[in-house]
């Protein structure tokens, strides 16, 4: 009797192991099927759209999931007006090196230290819009 009791203890702890095990492989690759993350669990590049899109990163033209956000600096404007000098360094997967840096207007590669200058403009009761002006290296030697 004591050694059915423990075969019966031992299938049941095997069953809860293996029900357990499939949830957080089922889970992982619902996260990949999806192109939540790839197959090290880090998020992964979905797909690319055109820059200027909305939800498009403007370095590497990832679409961006909800809630992702692009790093940006706005400086305050120096006239009053509704438009803001700003720097833009990139998505979540092109400043960790999941996808390549461009330039959208000279095509150049972008190394990490590098931004886009862009202008911002403030529109009441609708979304902002950014004109991308150029990199910090193109937007520097079309000053000379």
């Amino acid at each position: 009797m004591g050694s059915y009791l423990q075969i019966l203890i031992i299938v049941t702890v095997g069953v809860i192991l293996l029900c357990f095990g499939f949830s957080l492989f089922a889970g992982q690759l619902a996260a990949m099927r999806l192109g939540w993350q790839d197959g090290h669990g880090r998020k992964s590049r979905r797909t690319s759209g055109r820059p200027g899109e909305p939800q498009v990163c403007p370095v590497c033209s990832s679409i961006l999931n909800r809630g992702e956000l692009v790093s940006s600096h706005a400086f305050p404007s120096l006239t009053g007006g509704r438009d803001r000098l700003m720097h833009i360094r990139g998505c979540y997967y092109c400043l960790e090196g999941y996808s390549s840096r461009r330039c959208p207007v000279c095509g150049s590669s972008l190394r990490s230290s590098e931004y886009l200058i862009a202008r911002m403009f403030e529109r009441p009761h609708r979304r902002n819009h950014v004109h991308v002006l150029g990199c910090s290296r193109c937007k520097l030697h079309s000053r000379r």
